[in-house]
């Protein structure tokens, strides 16, 4: 997997499937050999999550690590033949589409800089019988062991940010990892209404008191009060940006999904947070945006206006690893195996997770072989993924491989004499019974 890995790296196009990279000269073995490392290979997933980890980019003096976590799908609608398939969601100009295929949750560390560079830490599978949010807070309860372990966090370094896109429930995830040493930070659907704490209980007032106080809209500027925070910034990108926060609101939870099985005599718990609103005049590209940005955080930490001032500038950079993404499934192949065994992609993702840190780690080691055609880069700013695969090669040469010589082999028995085809079993992919939980029973 060694040379299937430098192979990846040092094609000069996108890799259409593993087997073509097999015709790579860096690849020195036949082209069986390359189905039979993915299918029979061994990788442990967590010594290379902690590998990626010790190699990521460090955090600036008083700020926090950065991390992002998405899901990336890898839709497999006609492949009736591999296995633990679910329905995922794929984007496309005609509308979503839920087709059958793996989920990927894919961690990457976001860093600043002139840049769209990420470090890629883990990418791992959701399983037909797993659910997103537990997935996601498994590998952010894994992250966190993992700093620990390899001396990136500790006690007096600011908690480290999560950021999450759309379509991850905000308050479970909250609720989940109170008490962490850790912060998210987490894009809200103009949807949503919070709520704030109500006021204090008058004296000689019977009954139980109230549990929600104020209703606070996203969506409705007239059940919005004055902020906690407001602030006023400039970016070069999007002009004139307005923050606005407001401290201790939480959302009015109901017995269904994750809760469907909170005890019945017990309460529903109240998960406090910070709801912020980002208004920007422009968009990178010129457009007028059509609707505000809407982020929920929560952590050990106080919300202030230097906390503010960092959070709006750390989720813009969450949008590096949409770039990654592409760059991954456009040059790397990361979508190109079509394997029948979910095991063998896991490798193969494994593999394209390894191969992006190796090109980042080598950004400021290889030469710029761009094409003619292509634009001198700008002084003192990185080189871009593109353009450090194109040097790669020159690198890798002066480098050398830490695979082993391949060794000569006789033909083997071949197939025995009288042996009839096993055709495989068609496995349809798994579909999701969503359960309320709160069925009306006599």
């Amino acid at each position: 997997m060694f040379e299937l890995t430098d192979a990846l790296l040092c094609a000069q196009g996108p890799v259409r499937s593993p087997v073509e990279l097999s015709m790579e000269p860096e690849f020195r073995r036949g082209h069986g050999s390359v189905y039979a490392a993915l299918d029979q290979g061994r990788i442990d997933a967590g010594g290379l999550r902690r590998l990626l980890l010790g190699v990521s980019a460090a955090a600036r003096p008083g700020e926090p690590l950065m991390f992002a976590l998405d899901i990336t799908p890898d839709a497999r609608p006609d492949a009736e033949y591999a296995d633990e398939r679910v329905m995922v969601q794929v984007r496309g100009k005609g509308g979503d589409k839920f087709l059958p295929g793996w989920p990927y949750s894919l961690l990457v560390g976001v860093q600043w800089g002139d840049s769209s560079w990420v470090d890629p830490i883990e990418a791992r599978r959701l399983r037909p019988s797993q659910e997103h949010t537990d997935v996601t807070i498994e590998q952010i309860t894994g992250l966190l062991a993992d700093l620990e372990s390899t001396g990136r966090l500790t006690g007096g370094d600011p908690p480290p940010l999560i950021m999450l896109d759309a379509g991850n429930y905000a308050t479970d995830i909250s609720h989940a990892l109170t008490g962490r040493h850790v912060q998210v930070l987490v894009r809200l659907r103009a949807t949503r209404v919070f709520y704030a704490d109500p006021e204090p209980r008058r004296p000689g007032e019977m009954g139980a008191g109230k549990r929600h106080g104020q209703e606070f809209s996203c969506s409705d500027a007239a059940k919005r009060y004055a902020p906690d925070i407001d602030l006023t910034a400039g970016s070069a990108r999007y002009g004139t940006v307005r923050v606005r926060a407001w401290k201790g609101l939480h959302q009015k939870l109901t017995r269904t999904g994750r809760w469907a099985g909170h005890p019945a005599d017990e309460r529903l718990p109240i998960v406090r947070g910070t709801v912020l609103q980002i208004v920007v005049d422009r968009l990178p590209d010129g457009r007028k945006p059509t609707k505000d940005l809407w982020l929920w955080h929560a952590g050990p930490v106080e919300v202030d206006l230097d906390l503010v001032d960092l959070l709006w500038k750390a989720y813009l950079r969450r949008f590096d690893q949409e770039h990654f993404h592409r760059f991954a499934k456009v040059y790397l192949g990361m979508a190109r195996a079509h394997l029948s065994s979910a095991q063998a992609t896991d490798r193969w993702m494994h593999l394209i997770m390894a191969a992006y840190a190796q090109l980042r780690l080598a950004s400021p080691h290889v030469d710029d072989l761009r094409r003619p055609w292509h634009p001198r880069p700008e002084p003192g700013r990185p080189l871009s993924p593109y353009r450090v695969r194109l040097g790669f090669r020159r690198l890798r040469a002066k480098l050398g491989t830490p695979a082993g010589s391949p060794k000569l082999t006789r033909p083997g028995p071949g197939r025995p004499k009288g042996s009839r085809n096993r055709p495989k079993d068609k496995r349809p992919p798994y579909r999701k019974t969503v359960t309320t939980g709160n069925e009306h029973r006599e």
